[in-house]
């Protein structure tokens, strides 16, 4: 399968502080990529950087175009969708109107298209569903997390990025969100996921890297880097 995001030799510095060095990763068509690391290692930055949220050197390629110039709506518009890690909802609003907002860079295909995205989201949250008119501000944690999924999928996206989805959230649900993501990935969104759990990263993703103190150290199939000595003794907690 051919990759939707290519990222070449991306560095990204706040003043003189350099947070991303000389990072490339690519997110193949079909695919669930994780990216693990500690905190601060510069995993949510890079998200910003291909979000174009940061501003970063080196080169970022979405369905084969440069996406230097391209700004956050139109890369919306285009099919590359970010879920935050605070999920970012607007807590005084309803699930009904936030699931709308998710849709708004997709305005010009009609109320229809909307409509039809909405049962969609609706059908695979049925939870969201029974709550549709209840505050945001209201939801459990779990919730919200399924709340700030559906919006994203309200824009219909190529590429899905997730980061820390399991932030904050107890096991129980951890498993029923990484559930699905798996599920995501079956019904053909691509996903990026970012994601300190790396135990559970690594048994939904096909694909993983590394990333440590703004560098990647390690990349290669999912399967691989679980049994990659170093990482099951730092990430997974396993001695070999």
């Amino acid at each position: 399968m051919g990759a939707l995001l290519e990222v070449r030799n991306v560095s990204v510095r706040y003043g003189k502080v350099e947070a991303v060095h000389d990072v490339s990763l690519d997110a193949g068509e079909g695919r669930i990529v994780a990216v693990i690391g500690p905190n601060g290692a510069g995993k949510t930055t890079l998200l910003g950087a291909i979000m174009g949220l940061l501003p970063a050197g080196g080169d970022i390629r979405y369905l084969g175009e440069p996406l230097a110039g391209v700004g956050v709506e139109e890369r919306v518009a285009r099919g590359l969708v970010l879920v935050p890690e605070k999920r970012e909802l607007f807590a005084s609003m309803t699930v009904a109107d936030n699931l709308a907002l998710g849709a708004f860079a997709r305005r010009r295909e009609g109320e229809a298209a909307t409509r039809r995205a909405l049962d969609e989201v609706y059908q695979r949250f049925p939870r969201l569903m029974e709550r549709r008119a209840q505050l945001a501000g209201t939801l459990s944690g779990g919730e919200q997390q399924m709340l700030a999924l559906g919006r994203a999928l309200m824009g219909r996206p190529k590429l899905l990025m997730l980061d820390e989805p399991s932030l904050g959230l107890a096991p129980l649900i951890v498993r029923e969100i990484f559930s699905i993501i798996v599920g995501l990935r079956q019904s053909g969104v691509s996903i990026l996921l970012i994601e300190q759990n790396a135990r559970a990263a690594l048994q939904v993703s096909d694909e993983g890297y590394v990333l440590e103190t703004g560098e990647l150290v390690l990349s290669g199939p999912s399967t691989d880097l679980a049994a990659n000595p170093r990482v099951a003794a730092t990430y997974l907690g396993q001695q070999r």
